[in-house]
């Protein structure tokens, strides 16, 4: 259990945070570790980004108190996983008790600690994204060493507070011309509400648009001045823009449709046309909100984007600026996947709002709705914290919003609102009261509670003329036929109710087309009985909060419909019900008006403790404190993402080496990628036949002519795959991990190991093929020496879950006592015997290969590149000089290969490492060993060169060392598409992999017209134009 949470180091802790405690020495925030195994690091200090500031080592108290003597030092790795809400609920209490200590400091201790214990002490340059993040970017704020940063919280100098850049399509208040002066008033609404409240803990400031069009440059800075004394940054909108943008595509699309309404059928080709010009201008003009954006950023501020307005806003952002802290926020609700992909334009907007670093919602339902979408249109792998694409992680979760009560509170104490609750007491005197508070919007259900009203007047006759329905109704745009048509509705309603129910001297419906004062909405609260919100479907509805904390002295009853996102808030204090069954809420206003007095208190007392608690503050203060950590969480994983291939350096080792060997995989790496930009997914049919990338076929001629370079196309393919892909080329061909071998102008051999028992292969098959009917577009792959199940084409939430079904089964039933590995990728899951892998047939594949050459050849360059699965990725550990836990300068390296290092475990190490961080690992293996090393298998190997068992392998590893002449400097492994990976560096792109091969095609061509290398036949042509494309590999 981590310190902070038990006995006492917690209550140490407690001191820490409250500044009770000033001795250095105990309160030093405490850098949390695991200790995990060997190879679990990735740790690379020269892939730190932004390299600004220099972070020195952490005080010894640190060292010794983390660190036991007999821990072995390249074993520590920051906790990522077990310490985030570790990390959040020290500073919630931090907030608490007035603290200056931030996540920054987590993080500066956490990275520097790190450093030093992994880096040998030494000082390391270091650009942090959050190191100005709590001081707003003043430069005058040094950053401190994390020996002091918390060790004395009393004393140390306090940071400015963080400044917040809120961004919202309308700005809070409504601007109104009078000559060259402004009048300023506060508008109205939900998120006006809430961002009132935000006001202790940040420098706002908020940018958005005035609401009005300003044509002149004099009255827009006028505007921009008066503005500035509110803490407001104004966009400036043309007429075109905010009829096309806002009341075009924002309300007419993204509106309904986040809101269960479907988009319009047109019957005309100019709606969609209209449609694709709106979609242009809600583009242009979200860029236009990230150019006011960055004109006020300053680096370390969090920018805060709000709502369906600016969808497009986070990647605006990011592309100016990648390191900016990015969140992105929704009001509304977001829909089911399947309402969502009827909207043709939603594959760029899910990726553009997935530029952010975090994404919020309300409720857990609309969270679960995006990353479903995302997962169903884009194919991108959803998991607990949010949605992955290729290693970057967006974090999604539910923030479910507040409002100020105190200022509801406070109101209620002036003498204005006294005066108007004595009045209402008079007006409505003998009578309970109930209240509606809506805009007067097709989503809020104000026709059905109308209807509700009625039926229990009808049902209730000794009720009539004891009971009133107040209704607010503000008018909201009343030039959309639409809402004319619901106001119309509403109006005949009321008519029909009061002239049936009411009589002279009293009617049953208060109906009011028009908003109130804050004073007079607070008296209304206050003497409300029974609060009705119907909403057919709502982001979450923040009148009930204001109702609610109102309601201290008559704790009234709240009905609430189950639609809102306040039903998941408010919900155990409320009656719940659902607005379209207009016989349950009649029932629901019953069961409110005749509720008992201790019943109501009950009920108010628990949703005026949520309201008062999770108030807007609290609500911005979680936000950005998990934004902060999302940061840092996502900057301690980069010291784990292996840095993109230094490929000028790699051309320059293989122009200067003699003797080469290029190892690369097949599918993935460099086959020819489908184009199918008019479909929704990707094409099976095409997919399905892989075939190489056109590009390559003149660098592969080329590189194939150099007598002095060996290529080999390891994959997991068939034979007769690689035989129709590769025949005109001079190469050698590793089928099926590794299992059979030739050259292009030779026989198929096999290396496989002797009594390699395939008895499961009958009873696995029959699984996958059942598995297979019932899902439909997976399929099976048969090969000699292992069978594959994928479902990379089939729905991916079915196929995750049959794919863990299968697991369960294959593992309790048909391999429960069987030598194999079962290898789950991010959409398959092979079974293949122990022994059969990438890695382990490596040695026999060189043996066979360097057969064939002359007697006193040798290797002096290796590059491998692939897309491998995790089980294969020993194959980068193999030739590896500084394995994953010896690549630190303290484990003084010769740079030589060691060719008796334990492959095995290094392999085990790789596989737990991405097991942990990636989809991708391995599921369980029982491993079996085909020979012991006592018994000179062919996978014997040494813990050190200096108790090496002198086997017949082994042997046969001492004749072949002198042929491996490898270094640090000459050796590159490289990982397609992959952040996390055993090989040292990665490569993007399939696309950039075809680019590099033509580089290094393009260095030999060279190589021979300087004489450098003997001339050859067959040479491509190669454009270095098109290394242009790919700036990080020119």
């Amino acid at each position: 259990m981590p310190s902070s949470l038990s006995g006492k180091p917690a209550e140490r802790s407690r001191a820490v945070w409250e500044g009770e405690n000033t001795d250095l020495s105990s309160s030093i925030p405490q850098c949390r570790f695991s200790i995990s195994t060997a190879g679990e690091i990735s740790y690379r200090p020269d892939v730190l980004p932004r390299p600004s500031s220099s972070l020195s080592e952490p005080p010894a108290e640190v060292q010794q108190h983390e660190l036991a003597p007999s821990t072995p030092r390249f074993s520590i790795t920051p906790s990522l996983s077990s310490s985030r809400v570790e990390r959040l609920v020290r500073e919630r209490q931090l907030r608490k008790s007035g603290s200056c200590y931030t996540l920054v400091d987590e993080f500066e201790g956490k990275v520097e600690a790190s450093m030093g214990s992994i880096g040998g002490g030494g000082a390391c340059e270091r650009g942090l994204l959050l190191g100005q993040g709590a001081a707003g970017g003043a430069a005058e704020h040094s950053q401190e060493n994390v020996g002091t940063a918390g060790a004395n919280v009393k004393g140390q100098q306090l940071r400015a507070i963080q400044r917040l850049l809120v961004v919202a399509n309308r700005l809070p208040v409504s601007a109104q011309r009078d000559g060259d002066t402004w009048d300023l008033k506060l508008s109205a609404g939900g998120l006006v509400s809430a961002l009132l409240g935000v006001k202790q803990n940040f420098e706002t400031r908020w940018i958005g648009w005035a609401g009005v069009h300003v044509h002149d440059e004099k009255g827009r800075i006028s505007l921009r001045d008066s503005l500035a004394s509110k803490g407001c940054v104004p966009v400036f909108l043309d007429d075109d823009t905010v009829d096309q943008y806002y009341n075009g595509y924002c309300n007419n699309v993204l509106w309904p449709l986040f809101h269960y309404i479907g988009l319009s059928q047109e019957d005309r080709l100019a709606g969609t046309q209209s449609l694709d010009s709106q979609y242009i201008a809600y583009k242009h003009a979200n860029q236009l909100f990230a150019d006011v954006v960055f004109s006020q950023y300053q680096e370390g501020d969090v920018v805060w984007c709000h709502d369906y307005h600016l969808m497009f806003l986070p990647k605006c952002l990011k592309n100016m600026d990648s390191h900016m802290k990015v969140g992105w926020f929704l009001h509304t609700p977001f829909p089911s996947s399947e309402i969502f992909r009827t909207l043709p334009m939603r594959s760029e907007l899910l990726r553009a709002v997935l530029t952010a670093d975090l994404i919020g919602f309300h409720t857990y339902d609309y969270a679960r709705h995006f990353v479903s979408a995302c997962t169903r249109i884009l194919g991108l792998e959803g998991t607990p914290e949010g949605v992955e694409d290729q290693g970057k992680l967006t974090r999604v979760a539910a923030f479910p919003i507040g409002i100020d009560p105190e200022r509801f509170i406070q109101a209620l104490e002036t003498d204005q609102v006294k005066r108007h609750i004595k009045h209402l007491h008079s007006r409505f005197s003998g009578c309970k009261v109930m209240l509606g508070v809506d805009r007067l919007d097709m989503i809020k259900g104000i026709p059905q509670k109308l209807l509700a009203f009625e039926m229990f007047l009808e049902k209730n006759p000794d009720w009539r003329e004891k009971v009133l329905l107040v209704q607010i109704a503000v008018p909201t745009r009343t030039d959309v036929h639409e809402y004319q048509r619901l106001t119309s509705q509403v109006h005949e309603i009321v008519g029909r109710i009061n002239g049936r129910f009411g009589t002279l001297t009293f009617m049953p419906i208060h109906h009011l087309d028009r908003s109130l004062a804050f004073h007079q909405l607070c008296a209304l609260y206050a003497i409300t009985d029974v609060f009705l919100v119907t909403s057919l479907r709502d982001g979450m509805n923040l009148v009930s909060y204001e109702f609610v904390a109102c309601q201290n002295a008559k704790k009234g009853v709240l009905v609430l419909s189950e639609f809102s996102g306040a039903a998941q808030s408010l919900g155990a204090g409320a009656i719940l019900v659902n607005p379209w069954n207009i016989r349950e809420m009649y029932m629901a206003i019953e069961d409110a008006l005749n509720m008992p007095e201790t019943e109501s208190k009950e009920r108010h007392k628990h949703n005026f403790s949520h309201v008062t608690n999770h108030t807007a503050q609290a609500w911005a203060d979680t936000f950005v404190s998990e934004l902060n950590d999302t940061i840092v969480e996502a900057e301690l994983r980069t010291l784990h993402v292996p840095p993109t291939l230094p490929a000028q350096q790699a051309l320059t080792k293989f122009q200067d080496c003699k003797n080469r060997l290029l190892i690369l995989g097949f599918s993935g790496t460099i086959t020819a990628q489908v184009e199918a930009p008019r479909r929704r997914g990707p094409d099976q049919i095409k997919e399905m036949k892989l075939q190489l990338n056109p590009g390559l076929r003149d660098a592969l001629t080329t590189l194939c002519s150099d007598l002095n370079t060996i290529i080999v196309i390891l994959s997991g393919s068939e034979r007769t795959l690689l035989d129709e892909a590769f025949a005109e080329f001079d190469l050698w061909l590793a089928a099926e991990n590794g299992m059979f071998l030739r050259h292009t102008h030779g026989d198929w051999m096999t290396t496989m190991p002797e009594h390699l028992n395939m008895d499961w292969v009958e009873s696995v098959q029959l699984v996958f093929d059942y598995f297979c009917e019932r899902t439909p577009r997976s399929y099976v792959e048969s090969r000699e020496t292992s069978l594959v199940w994928n479902y990379k084409y089939a729905d991916l939430e079915f196929g995750r879950v049959q794919a863990q079904d299968m697991l369960q089964h294959l593992w309790t039933g048909p391999i429960s006592n069987a030598a194999v590995d079962v290898v789950q990728g991010t959409k398959s899951v092979e079974v293949r015997p122990v022994g059969v892998s990438k890695g382990s047939a490596i040695d026999r594949i060189l043996h066979e290969i360097i057969q064939s050459k002359h007697p006193g050849f040798h290797i002096d360059f290796v590059m491998c590149i692939g897309h491998f699965l995790s089980k294969d990725e020993d194959v980068y550990t193999y030739f590896d000089p500084e394995p994953p836990f010896e690549r630190y300068p303290h484990h003084g390296c010769n740079g030589k290969t060691e060719r008796a290092l334990d492959r095995r475990l290094a392999a085990k190490s790789c596989d737990r490492l991405l097991a942990k961080s990636n989809k991708g690992g391995v599921v369980r293996t029982k491993s079996f060993p085909l020979a012991s090393p006592e018994q000179g298998g062919s996978h014997a190997r040494a813990n050190s060169l200096k108790d090496r068992r002198h086997t017949e392998q082994d042997t046969m590893e001492l004749e072949l060392s002198p042929i491996m002449n490898i270094t640090v400097d000459t050796y590159f492994s490289c990982a397609v598409g992959q952040k996390h990976s055993a090989a040292r560096y990665s490569i993007p792109t399939s696309d950039e992999v075809v680019v590099f091969l033509n580089l290094l095609a393009n260095t030999y061509s060279e190589l021979v017209q300087n004489g450098d290398r003997a001339p050859y036949l067959g040479l491509g042509t190669f454009n270095p134009a098109s290394v242009q494309n790919y700036p990080e590999l020119g």
